[in-house]
């Protein structure tokens, strides 16, 4: 017999950034739960093909594009969605974009682009969608961190002090709104296999370090995500707060592997 509580029927989803990679894995999976999931991001065609995924799969679901650069495509956003589904039980906030290069010489306006992105869309997010939860006193909003926000990673500043800020962003909000019914965690997903990382994971040096420094000798399948974030949307995390559940195939407990 099924846990009760991990089934998501009659709770609705929205997914911003929810169109590739990690945010459509865990669209598509928390729909496959149950949940009514509207998966959002800036470009028409890919919520198009998202949304017809989740139909597929019996969700019913709204195709509204959405820019975590612009607070008033969130406020639109959110609208469409209390109009047609009159509430947001669940917040994944996903967007997100890094870019590589040597901290001494970064480009201040690609510093900024990677913050306003990861770390003030999410806060955007949190708020928009978060304001909502509040009045209605129920929520679950789940970030997306990463193992740089734990640890250091060679070239990639700015994105490891976005998504350290998006750890402490999510522990600051589980204790402004836990108790009044919001629960914000978040999910530090390991190395993962997307289209946009392949070459570099299957083909270079640092490749070879990520899987070495990984316990399981394997990059995870976005699939491999779907659970945690069913469980923090859940009944099953009612008195979970403020957590940042690593699904990383132990790389952060990774000391000497040989």
């Amino acid at each position: 017999m099924a846990y009760e509580k991990l089934n998501l029927q009659g709770r609705v989803a929205v997914v911003v950034g929810g169109t590739t990679g990690i945010g459509r894995a865990l669209a598509l999976g928390l729909a496959e739960a149950g949940a009514t999931v509207v998966a959002s991001s800036r470009r028409a065609d890919q919520v198009d093909t998202v949304s017809a995924e989740l139909e597929q799969r019996g969700s019913h679901t709204l195709r509204v594009t959405s820019d975590v650069g612009d607070k008033a495509s969130l406020e639109n956003l959110l609208a469409l969605t209390l109009a047609r589904f009159d509430k947001v039980d669940i917040l994944v906030n996903c967007a997100g974009f890094t870019k590589r290069g040597a901290t001494v010489d970064f480009a201040e306006s690609d510093w900024n682009a990677i913050l306003d992105t990861n770390l003030t869309g999410t806060l955007r997010g949190c708020q928009v969608f978060g304001k909502h939860m509040l009045e209605r006193g129920y929520g679950r909003i789940i970030n997306i961190a990463s193992l740089t926000t734990f640890v250091g990673f060679m070239e990639v500043a700015a994105y490891a002090a976005s998504k350290a800020a998006v750890g402490a962003l999510t522990k600051t909000l589980a204790v402004e709104w836990g108790r009044r019914g919001v629960c914000v965690n978040a999910i530090a997903p390991g190395v993962f296999r997307t289209a946009l990382n392949a070459a570099l994971l299957d083909g270079s040096e640092r490749g070879k370090e990520l899987k070495l420094r990984t316990p399981m000798a394997r990059f995870g399948d976005v699939e491999e995500l779907v659970g945690a974030a069913i469980f923090l949307a859940s009944e099953a995390a009612s008195f979970v707060n403020g957590e940042i559940l690593a699904v990383d195939g132990g790389f952060l407990a990774s000391g000497v592997n040989q």
